[in-house]
């Protein structure tokens, strides 16, 4: 049976699929992302999918959803996935977006989701940092798609993960 420890990818999912604490945390954390509207629809071991929905606050004036917006939504759904193999690990684990590269299909409009299956490779690479405690670049690729289900937009976003050192006794 998977772990459910305090700090395990399994508690972390608990979190971020809890509808209230996750509002808590982004309107802590992630202002920005709050008022947005993103929701995390679902996440596990391999895949994050967040979603994010048409409205006033996050419309540009072509009446789709602003590519920022849409860049929020496409981050979070690889963040996700690196903040479960982050999460209360020891040692502790720094992690920073270092570089985006993003594409863009068709007119956002309507509900997004975006989805990233890139579990795998992201927690082999929280892995290899934990290990040898060097800095480590892990490319996560997020694709938004609407809700016919056509391919909206696809975000590359690589990661910097780096374990941090102990303090010498």
């Amino acid at each position: 049976m998977p772990s459910k420890k305090l700090g395990s990818p399994e508690h972390f999912h608990r979190l971020a699929t809890s509808p209230s604490k996750l509002r808590l945390f982004m309107l802590a954390k992630l202002p920005m992302a709050y008022l947005a509207g993103l929701k995390v629809a679902a996440i596990s071991e391999e895949r994050a999918m967040v979603t994010i929905s048409y409205k006033y606050l996050n419309k540009n004036p072509f009446n789709s959803i602003y590519f920022a917006s849409l860049s929020m939504a496409a981050e979070l759904s690889t963040g996700l996935l690196c903040m479960a193999q982050t999460y209360k690990s020891d040692p502790a684990v720094s992690m920073l977006v270092v570089h985006m590269e993003a594409d863009f299909m068709k007119k956002a409009v309507g509900r997004i989701s975006f989805s990233c299956e890139d579990g795998a490779r992201i927690k082999a690479a929280a892995d290899q940092t934990k290990i040898t405690g060097e800095g480590v670049t892990v490319v996560a690729t997020s694709i938004g798609t609407d809700e016919s289900g056509d391919k909206v937009a696809e975000f590359r976003f690589t990661w910097s993960l780096k374990a941090k050192k102990r303090p010498s006794s």
